[in-house]
């Protein structure tokens, strides 16, 4: 059992709402960080309980920072607990935090849930996260869930929208005007979908580099490739050809 869980199992003070398969998530992704000054930022507050199980987990040296909506949580600031009240589907105001905080290691979506609010943090937080920092969306079963604005297919839910992520990330080979390198396709590294959890990992990026080691023993035209392909296997077998010349 992970020390996340461990803490969960015997929690006795301020409540915590997790579906028990996400301790796992947690603790593959956010062990490095354990006893280290990382900076997490938790969206959502709900009781309090799981920023103290943050601390618990990684240490006196973690900054941790939170937003809710509800003016009550307030009460769960500590000397190393900071929240901030207000929307997370409030461009400006989720604007206003990034100017108060440092960049983040860490940044955890439990929020309220809905398509826009999921949508509207990600744009406006994934670039406040580190370059190899962590961005984890949970709770992601209400895409399916209509009164969320989801909705299985629904082109407007989370999943949806996550989906294009992965055309991003791809942009480097894309032959199409409508997809083009961006931001994303610069500053991220992969997906990690399980249930109901979405895990981006952040990382510098640069255009990938096809080569080939060895010897070419079977002539590239024997190959049944199409046009484009044996026309880029054979650029590449000109360079090979000439550095081992």
């Amino acid at each position: 059992m992970s020390q996340i869980q461990n803490f969960f199992e015997n929690n006795t003070s301020n409540a915590i709402h997790k579906w028990r398969h996400y301790f796992d998530i947690y603790d593959f992704w956010f062990k490095k960080y354990k006893n280290k000054p990382v900076v997490i930022l938790e969206i959502g507050v709900y009781q309090g309980g799981s920023l103290n199980m943050w601390g618990d987990y990684f240490g006196e040296e973690a900054k941790i920072f939170a937003i809710d909506i509800n003016p009550l949580c307030k009460q769960f600031e500590t000397e190393n607990i900071k929240i901030f009240i207000g929307s997370q589907e409030d461009k400006e105001f989720l604007k206003y935090v990034k100017t108060q905080i440092p960049k983040l290691d860490i940044l955890i979506d439990d929020g309220g849930h809905t398509m826009l609010q999921q949508i509207v943090s990600f744009e406006e937080l994934y670039e406040h996260i580190n370059d190899d920092g962590i961005y984890l969306c949970e709770d992601l079963h209400t895409s399916y869930w209509k009164n969320y604005g989801g909705g299985f297919k629904n082109p407007n839910s989370f999943i949806e929208y996550s989906k294009n992520i992965i055309d991003s990330i791809n942009a480097w080979h894309s032959k199409d005007s409508k997809l083009k390198v961006d931001s994303i396709t610069k500053n991220t590294y992969a997906l990690h979908y399980y249930d109901s959890v979405l895990v981006v990992e952040k990382r510098l990026m640069s255009p990938p580099v096809a080569e080939i080691s060895g010897k070419i023993i079977i002539p590239i035209h024997n190959f049944p490739t199409p046009k484009l392909k044996q026309s880029y296997l054979k650029k590449i077998f000109n360079r090979v050809f000439k550095t081992n010349k």
